[in-house]
């Protein structure tokens, strides 16, 4: 197992916390959850617009583009949506209950998609070791939530 990987992931995991706090915090200085969550999307593009820039990244022609099944384009809307959410739900559930919340549906909807092999994932069962676990994370989350 590469351990750069998991450092990453776990890594990412922090800053997702940290984020909901910023966004939440950019939503009241605002006065507008979507306004906020437009700053940070414009901010995040453009950091994403200068790595491409800087990595010397090119982009496809126009006909790869149009041949993009709708689908695909919806990251985007989720994560507008997710934005939305966290700035949202923050102030009135906290931190720890969003996040223990959004990684309980991630994990579902991971061992679902890994189970089948949606959306092109590769093969990875649902065994009772993975089961198990997604047992004990719903727990967890109870345990939080009902805090």
């Amino acid at each position: 197992m590469n351990y750069i990987y998991i450092l990453f992931a776990f890594l990412v995991g922090l800053a997702i916390t940290v984020q909901a706090g910023v966004n939440a915090n950019l939503r009241q200085a605002m006065a507008s959850p979507i306004l906020a969550a437009a700053i940070s999307f414009g901010s995040g593009f453009i950091v994403l617009v200068l790595l491409l820039l800087a990595s010397g990244g090119s982009v496809p022609p126009l006909d790869t583009v149009k041949q993009v099944s709708w689908w695909k384009w919806m990251g985007g809307a989720m994560g507008a949506v997710y934005m939305i959410t966290v700035i949202v739900s923050v102030p009135k559930i906290g931190t720890a209950n969003l996040v223990s919340l959004s990684v309980a549906g991630q994990l579902l909807a991971a061992v679902v998609l890994d189970h089948y092999g949606f959306m092109g994932f590769a093969l990875h069962p649902a065994n009772g070791w993975r089961l198990l676990g997604l047992v004990l994370i719903m727990a967890g989350v109870l345990l939080v939530v009902k805090n």
